[in-house]
């Protein structure tokens, strides 16, 4: 049996390089006796015990003529073998007092305040025990344990009596700032779109002067026969103008595109939306918008001669259009490529906007499809002949719509056959991208080149497609800037009136309707550099930062809304002056049970009372060249609204509206594919 008696052992649980292992055999009884003792032997206390046993070993070792040897360890290697026979007195002696101290021990079992005073090191002497606690997977002191369960404890008490205090005590909320006047405005020109609605009025439309209306259109037209109840109309009259309704639709669209967020702080933006989806839904009416190919169109509803004749029609008589009772011709048109395009861009542009909604959003852009491939096939514009449209909304070329539209069905589609008609040199060409003229720059019903150039630009702006696209791209891009040049006061491109409002139709009557449109050009444009981290763009020599372009936008909407010299609002219903004669059957004829035939409602056309109804958010058609303004409810070249113009109002409002600024970069591109092709997929993880 071997006995191993490790002093430093016991104090420390290791082998440190001193400490010495004595081996040794002995008998079996002597092993026994010694590390078993007999319960009634009576042993010597203190030295004398363990000097007894320590005697019976040694004789007992000498009477085996066994040699006995200690081992160490040799701090090169190895063990160190020190022989008892060559040992001295003293390592004798130090021999004696390590082996008493290894019998002791095996003598009896260990309390545990013992065995922590032989596991102490050398300063712990008379230190009190620690004491622990076990948590299965963690020991840890149980002083350290107590503290931290307090820290927890109070901590939840303090995180209670904080959330209790905050419950109770009353709020004071810091109030919103009041919207600004562009917000108020906005949510007022829309109200417009409301007022203008033909068909069956839903009940939350908000004005209470109107009912349903043009419940017959498309049937009371023997030739045509097919409904086309709904749309809006037009303007002061009971006319639906499928051209400038489109073109509506499509600003409207993109406005919501670029500013949804805005639309939604203003709480506008199911409300805007549903405007689009009702003027949309009546153009999917205005063909067979199922089929993949078509040979006609819807162009308009009711007839606006002025010819002089008796015949009842829409602007000879001068009626409710709740109370109309005679027939309303349709036109339909079988070559009209100005007008298929713009409604495709119409419905193209809403397909975007309805994107989560995939079934209607795909209806939309089939019925885009199958317009733009008609308006391809069969050239032509839609007022060509003197037909009753030329007289009101005269379309004056069909190629700055292929460029608009066929941008817009990019943007729908993906479709990379789209753009490149688009960027087609020829057709820049046709459409006047390399020539000036008059109207160069001015963003219309009829001219939607500039809005092209916009929308092109920001392609190029954001996601920079690169070959065969760059070069037409990069020109649009650079006219753009051009134009925005052309709005700054410091350039005399447009005249100005003395009080400020730019001239874009050179003095001509009605100028609100271009006003509106580039005061939101300009804002889109300087957010598009603003997300492009361009800080502004070059007029020549000179440097013009982007708040150059917000700040133009700002004094045209502010002249519109009452800072001009005659102190007036031209939109009906802001502030505190604001037109009362405004050219509109519905709002000047008193909602009494009444009806009024054809000529009865004359009386209410020609009084010089203010109009019984208010028409809220109607935008009037605006001064003259003079900031001189006539409120007579005769002369609609002061005091009627369009449809096509509030929509630019209500796009150029949302643009500015807010706090913030910025555009929504990506879902205008939802539909487009990456321009590259991704980068192929990671290669599988390496296996032996």
């Amino acid at each position: 049996m071997l006995v191993g008696i490790t002093s430093c052992c016991f104090a420390r649980c290791s082998r440190p390089p001193h400490c010495l292992t004595v081996k040794q055999k002995s008998s079996t009884t002597s092993a026994r006796n010694l590390a078993n003792p007999l319960p009634h032997q009576k042993l010597r206390s203190g030295e004398q015990r363990g000097r007894s046993h320590f005697e019976a070993w040694e004789s007992e070792e000498k009477g085996d003529g066994e040699r006995m040897s200690i081992y160490g360890r040799d701090p090169w290697g190895g063990p160190l073998e020190i022989h008892a026979d060559s040992a001295t007195d003293d390592d004798r002696s130090r021999n004696l007092d390590l082996d008493r101290a290894a019998l002791s021990m095996t003598s009896r079992q260990l309390d545990e305040t013992q065995q922590s005073w032989l596991l102490a090191g050398p300063g712990d002497k008379g230190k009190k025990k620690k004491k622990y606690v076990d948590l299965g997977c963690l020991i840890v002191s149980r002083k350290i344990f107590l503290w931290t369960v307090g820290a927890v404890v109070a901590a939840a008490a303090l995180a209670g009596l904080i959330t209790l205090i905050v419950k109770t005590v009353p709020h004071h909320h810091r109030p919103r700032p009041p919207p600004d006047n562009y917000t108020l405005a906005l949510h007022k020109a829309l109200m417009f779109f409301n007022a203008q609605r033909s068909g069956r009025i839903p009940k939350h439309n908000n004005v209470s002067w109107r009912g349903n209306s043009g419940m017959k259109d498309g049937f009371s037209d023997p030739s045509y026969g097919r409904s086309l109840v709904g749309g809006f109309y037009d303007a002061g009259d009971a006319i639906k103008f499928n051209f400038p309704s489109s073109f509506a639709m499509t600003m409207l669209s993109w406005s919501v595109i670029e500013y949804s967020a805005k639309y939604e702080a203003a709480g506008e933006l199911v409300h805007v939306k549903e405007i689009i989806k009702w003027g949309v839904d009546y153009l999917l009416k205005t063909f067979n918008s199922s089929a993949d190919t078509i040979d006609r169109v819807a162009a308009q509803v009711g007839q606006g001669a002025t010819s002089g004749g008796t015949n009842p029609n829409d602007h000879y008589c001068w009626t409710r259009p709740e109370d109309i009772d005679y027939p309303r011709p349709v036109y339909v048109c079988h070559s009209c490529s100005d007008l298929t395009a713009e409604m495709a861009a119409s419905l193209a542009s809403a397909s975007i906007v309805f994107k989560d909604n995939k079934a209607y959003s795909q209806k939309l852009v089939h019925g885009a499809a199958t317009l733009w491939k008609f308006a391809r096939e069969q050239r032509g514009r839609y007022s060509e002949g003197g037909s009753d449209a030329s007289v009101f909304y005269n379309s004056t070329s069909y190629w700055d719509e292929f460029v608009w539209g066929g941008a817009w069905m990019y943007l729908a589609t993906g479709n990379s056959s789209y753009l490149q008609l688009s960027t087609h040199p020829k057709l820049a060409k046709h459409a006047g991208a390399f020539w000036g003229g008059p109207d160069y720059g001015v963003l219309s019903w009829d001219n939607k080149l500039t809005g092209a150039q916009v929308l092109l630009s920001r392609l190029r702006l954001f996601l920079s497609p690169g070959y065969p696209y760059e070069e037409m791209l990069r020109t649009f891009h650079n006219q753009t800037g051009i134009i925005m040049c052309s709005y700054l006061p410091v350039f005399n491109s447009f005249n100005r009136t003395k009080g400020g409002l730019i001239q874009l139709n050179h003095g001509r009557p009605q100028p609100l309707q271009y006003v509106v449109n580039a005061a939101f050009l300009a804002s889109l444009y300087s957010d598009y550099l603003e997300a492009a981290d361009t800080p502004g763009w070059y007029c020549g020599p000179n440097f013009f930062p982007t708040g150059a372009l917000r700040d133009f936008a700002r004094t045209q909407i502010d002249y519109i809304l009452g800072k001009n010299p005659k102190k007036m609002s031209y939109v009906v219903g802001f502030g505190q002056r604001y037109p009362k004669h405004v050219h509109h059957r519905g709002a000047s004829i008193p909602k009494n049970g009444v009806k009024y035939n054809c000529k009865g409602g004359w009386k209410w056309r020609d009084t010089k009372k203010p109009n019984p109804n208010t028409i809220i958010g109607a935008m009037v058609a605006g001064p003259d060249k003079h900031d001189g303004f006539h409120d007579i409810r005769t002369n609609y070249n002061y005091t009627e609204p369009t449809l096509a113009g509030n929509a630019g109002l209500v796009a150029a409002l949302v643009a500015l509206s807010g706090e913030s600024t910025g555009v929504d970069k990506n879902t205008i591109f939802s539909a487009v594919p990456p321009m590259f092709p991704s980068p192929p997929p990671p290669p599988a993880p390496w296996r032996p």
